[in-house]
């Protein structure tokens, strides 16, 4: 894909065959201590027991009644499990999370601020990274470690390095000797061509885990035990409830679609059918979004943003297959 240039005049020709993009838009939250497995397995919807040393697992933390309050990408290391998710949420959910470990020996911490995380994706990513680090993960959502860099592998050309502060500017500069300086806006783009949902202040407290699709991407486990908002998300699963699914689309014009965002369509009306979860500027003009509506409303083509005579969705297909849900 293409990204756009920092520092080369805006968007190239063609896509560079390394990209390195500063991701401070995202966080860190690090949860330590001997009871840190038990109390995140009854505390997420994702299966913690069964996440293995150097495995990574999408996940979702949810409310009471099964909305997801975050979603995540968590991983273990040496001194326990580390939760990456968008920045503006890392304080909040760590105060909330901290409110029950209540006598649990546990201790979530948000640690942004002690790391740099920079994203590396490209067809001669892989190569690259070679040049700097011992050992690559080679399957998906699997780590390694180096001294105080771990280095996370997201699918076939993207990569995930989080390093300490005082080596994060060292490493970013040594790949950036070969590689270019993108922007986190062309981040966000490769997160969603994945079909990679992100909650934000905006669309907190707005889907039940399915409608984002976090089960299509092993986000949620429906044999663990209890966790907040299990019931819910479990009935929806075995009685067949969901009406609404995560897609991805092409937006055209002037409109700048932004998280939280209403779509429209014409068999729902002055009644929004969904809204858009997440988006970013497009190399070929508009904007690409993830966004969650009515299957029926996908099933018709007819979607629009902000109103009903807004911009048109055009859909494109995700890299995953979407069941066919009742409608």
């Amino acid at each position: 894909m293409a990204y756009e240039g920092e520092g080369t005049g805006g968007a190239d020709s063609a896509a560079p065959l390394a990209g390195v993009a500063s991701l401070s838009q995202f966080g860190l939250i690090h949860f330590s201590g001997e009871d840190a497995q038990a109390f995140l397995q009854g505390q997420l919807s994702c299966d913690v027991n069964a996440l293995q040393a150097g495995k990574a697992i999408y996940g979702s933390y949810n409310s009471p009644k099964g909305r997801m309050l975050a979603s995540f990408l968590l991983w273990r290391d040496t001194a326990g499990y580390m939760m990456q998710l968008p920045r503006s949420l890392c304080g909040p959910i760590s105060k909330r999370l901290s409110m029950y470990i209540l006598r649990s020996k546990v201790k979530a911490r948000d640690v942004s601020d002690d790391h740099v995380l920079l994203g590396i994706a490209g067809i001669a990513a892989e190569e690259l990274l070679a040049q700097h680090f011992k050992t690559i993960p080679a399957a998906a959502l699997t780590t390694t470690a180096a001294g105080g860099t771990q280095l996370l592998r997201l699918d076939t050309a993207r990569w995930l390095l989080v390093a300490d502060r005082a080596s994060g500017g060292e490493i970013l500069n040594a790949l950036l000797k070969k590689a270019q300086s993108v922007s986190d806006a062309a981040w966000e783009l490769t997160n969603i061509e994945a079909g990679i949902p992100f909650i934000t202040p905006a669309t907190q407290d707005q889907f039940v885990p399915q409608m984002a699709n976090l089960d299509l991407l092993n986000g949620v486990s429906f044999s663990k035990g209890c966790y907040p908002g299990q019931e819910i998300v479990a009935r929806m699963h075995y009685l067949g409830k969901l009406k609404q699914r995560m897609y991805l689309a092409e937006i055209s014009g002037t409109d700048v679609p932004a998280p939280g965002n209403k779509l429209y369509s014409a068999g729902t009306g002055e009644q929004a059918t969904g809204m858009i979860v997440n988006a970013a500027p497009s190399p070929s003009g508009g904007h690409t979004a993830l966004a969650v509506m009515h299957i029926a409303s996908f099933q018709s083509g007819d979607v629009h943003l902000n109103a009903p005579a807004g911009p048109a969705l055009k859909f494109r297909p995700l890299p995953y297959a979407i069941p066919a849900d009742p409608p």
